[in-house]
């Protein structure tokens, strides 16, 4: 799609925005500028304020919280056609970042100002319905992923994780200090639980990749969530 169709048809994307009356999507058009950003590139950080909010249109954004000592955990990602809870929080609360948006690829969004945002909050029952919409689920995983962390058993949650990143494949590019920050834990307790799958023979490890041999025994320990 080139980028004139992009910037004039990107409303109809968001199933939410789709539904909007022809004068706010209008509007969502005209006030927007589609942007990309290269992978890697920090979109948002700590301490720092919400210009615009951005509707994803391409690519994925890993969003995550660094302690003062550094240890990361991974809060949620943004994928196409997804907004961001974080940044909704913060512009209805005229409030900081108080975590960190990295892109994972090159992305492409919607920037609606915080003045467009702030009317049509104000102004559009539809609107503000998709807003809240989006924001009360997003809310609900958080509190899913804290109850994994403080109350879920370790290998129970690697193994759930390592089936998701495989994506059905036996090879799993990925290493332990990714993982950690993943599951929000330290290195050395993904280095310990991964040993113990490997001793278990479900499991086989090599630099920069986890192989899984025997799928059918980790997903039955991740079935146990």
């Amino acid at each position: 799609m080139n980028s004139d169709v992009l910037n004039t048809q990107w409303v109809e994307r968001f199933p939410g925005l789709s539904r909007l009356e022809p004068t706010t999507k209008k509007l969502l058009v005209q006030r927007s500028t589609v942007v990309s950003m290269p992978e890697k590139s920090i979109i948002f950080g700590p301490g720092k304020s919400p210009e615009n909010m951005l509707f994803l249109l391409s690519g994925t954004v890993r969003v995550q919280q660094v302690s003062e000592t550094g240890h990361e955990i991974v809060l949620y990602r943004i994928n196409a056609g997804e907004s961001c809870v974080l940044t909704t929080a913060c512009l209805l609360a005229y409030d900081d970042y108080s975590a960190e948006g990295v892109a994972e690829s090159e992305v492409q969004a919607a920037a609606v100002p915080r003045l467009v945002f702030d009317d049509l909050v104000a102004q559009s029952p539809s609107f503000r319905n998709f807003v809240f919409a989006a924001f009360s689920k997003r809310i609900t995983d958080l509190f899913l992923m804290i109850d994994e962390v403080a109350f879920q058993r370790m290998d129970v949650r690697l193994a759930h994780k390592l089936i998701e990143l495989s994506n059905g494949e036996d090879q799993i590019s990925t290493t332990h200090q990714k993982l950690s920050v993943e599951l929000g834990t330290a290195r050395e307790v993904i280095s310990r639980q991964l040993q113990e799958f490997q001793r278990r023979g479900w499991v086989e490890q090599s630099r920069g990749t986890v192989k899984i041999l025997d799928r059918p025994e980790l997903e039955n320990l991740a079935d146990r969530s």
